[in-house]
């Protein structure tokens, strides 16, 4: 009888142990998973302020060159224009941000399809050991 006490405590050790070792599994996929997302995040920052930057410049330079060229004749309705069409795009833009905004994040999608494969691994050997029992 004792061999089948100390046998019963090996298996919740070996099961305990595997469990830890599965929790430690995901908790550094999840860990590489933030780290990847935040690189990938300040680099989408970093390239989109530089090209904020260009584009903006751009057509600042652009704007004054349209509006010299037409200074003598119509000078007034290409500022106008030109206002109303930088207008548009700005909208344009706070919709299009607005859309992406409201996207479902992939953020720990693969931490939460291990996990379910996990649930679903335990499950399936709960079942097989209470169907020997």
């Amino acid at each position: 009888m004792p061999d089948t006490g100390s046998g019963l405590m090996a298996s919740v050790r070996r099961l305990l142990s595997t469990l830890v070792s599965i929790a430690s599994t995901r908790l550094e996929l999840l860990a590489n998973e933030l780290q990847e997302e935040r690189l990938r995040l300040t680099q989408m920052l970093l390239f989109g302020l530089f090209a904020l930057f260009c584009f903006g410049l751009g057509i600042l330079l652009l704007t004054v060159f349209i509006v010299v060229l037409f200074w003598d004749d119509h000078r007034l309705a290409v500022v106008g224009a030109l206002t109303v069409v930088f207008f548009a795009l700005g909208l344009l833009m706070v919709l299009l941000l607005r859309n992406k905004a409201k996207a479902k994040s992939r953020l720990f999608s693969a931490s939460l399809a291990e996990l379910d494969k996990d649930r679903e691994h335990l499950g399936a050997s709960q079942d097989r050991t209470a169907s020997h029992e």
